[in-house]
């Protein structure tokens, strides 16, 4: 999801896209939070960790 995101907010500055930028910088961000959760040993989603 992290890495989605960081591809949707280069497409998205690239072409001029807006919401390219807006939904890649929302997916950036929810995936480095369950990134840092994950990391932290707490269960996310069920999984004891994310990736």
């Amino acid at each position: 999801m992290l890495l989605i995101g960081i591809v949707l907010l280069v497409v998205g500055f690239v072409t001029g896209i807006s919401i390219l930028w807006t939904i890649g910088l929302i997916l950036a961000v929810v995936g480095a939070v369950l990134w840092i959760m994950g990391s932290m040993g707490h269960a996310v989603a069920g999984r004891r960790h994310y990736w």
